[in-house]
């Protein structure tokens, strides 16, 4: 092919909030494929939180960080463009860390293929891929919550969260979302059915905690971390499960804030676990399967955030960490 390929590569550790100017755009001419190779044509691009770990120098992750001059890290979903590999065969859609660039070259090791017949495209970047992944074995295998518990998310209306919240009401639970500005609180509780929701932005969150829970905290699924988890901590019923899943207002941070009433999980016997979503990847199936089918039965909405244009990326992607993303935020790549 004689296409050009528009990369984004990593240009500098971000120090504190991440700039334009941390990223190099680079375009290059394709190259030939190898034996065993494919080349794929991106057209959606996942935007995660996850993404601003990956650009830091440490070790203490589970993946490697991007190295600089290396193209930034990314979940996407693509169309199979040439190949010289028998199991994928051109036209074929296929999902991977493929990178925030618009054409990537796979040995086929770590793309999955997909089906747009039996779902759009963007949802396999969300509730039935890694955000939807996560929430499902999050809450219900770390969370474990029972009927008639009460279970609190914070950054609840982001793409984990409003998934978590809509699997414990299908579970008979009480769910209170934490989010912020009342758009987000009214999205939560009059469109997918939280029984209460606090903002954090305009409420003292301990007290509306005590308010809205008042037998406690069962359940705590948490992806903020700092002063919003010490909160939480404070509020927790006897033998309360808290998962931690990420703590995105501590990524632009250092040090990272911890917890200062960690005691209250000895007092109230309680757990604190984290959640990695490769952990559970031999059973993506069984997920897809069942979040599809409360999908076609209307008892789970997804709501996708979709910007147009890989150049948009740096700007777009800090929408992530200003809360101005309504849902998944996913980049829909230019020609698509």
């Amino acid at each position: 092919m004689n296409a050009i390929n528009s990369q984004f590569k990593l240009a500098a550790r971000p120090q504190g909030s991440v700039k334009a100017s941390d990223f190099n755009h680079v375009t290059e001419p394709l190259r030939e494929l190898q034996a065993g190779e494919v080349l794929i044509k991106n057209l959606y691009i996942s935007l995660d939180p996850a993404m601003r770990g990956w650009m830091n120098e440490s070790k203490n992750s589970y993946m490697p960080p991007v190295a600089i001059g290396e193209v930034m890290r990314a979940l996407a979903v693509g169309q199979v463009v040439e190949s010289n590999n028998p199991k994928f065969a051109v036209g074929e859609h296929v999902s991977g860390i493929l990178g925030m660039q618009e054409y990537a070259y796979s040995d086929g090791n770590g793309i999955s293929k997909i089906d747009p017949k039996l779902a759009p495209l963007p949802l396999y970047l969300s509730t039935l891929g890694m955000p939807g992944m996560t929430a499902y074995f999050g809450l219900l295998e770390v969370g474990q919550p029972k009927e008639g518990d009460t279970v609190v998310i914070s950054g609840a209306a982001g793409a984990v969260g409003t998934i978590v919240g809509q699997i414990a009401k299908i579970k008979g639970a009480r769910v209170v979302g934490i989010a912020g500005g009342a758009d987000k609180v009214r999205y939560l509780t009059e469109e997918l059915g939280f029984d209460a929701a606090i903002d954090y932005k305009s409420e003292d969150v301990s007290a509306a905690l005590k308010q809205d829970c008042p037998k406690g905290i069962d359940v705590y699924f948490d992806n903020v971390g700092g002063d919003i988890l010490d909160a939480a901590l404070a509020q927790l019923a006897f033998g309360a499960r808290v998962v931690i899943c990420g703590a995105i207002s501590q990524y632009n941070t250092t040090p990272i804030k911890g917890p200062s009433n960690y005691l209250n999980l000895m007092v109230k016997r309680a757990t604190m676990k984290g959640v990695m979503v490769s952990d559970f990847y031999p059973r993506a199936m069984e997920a897809a399967m069942v979040m599809g089918g409360w999908i076609m039965s209307g008892k789970l909405k997804s709501r996708e955030d979709i910007v147009e244009g890989l150049e948009n990326f740096p700007e777009t992607f800090q929408k992530l960490f200003t809360g101005e993303n309504n849902g998944k935020l996913i980049l829909k790549v230019a020609g698509v």
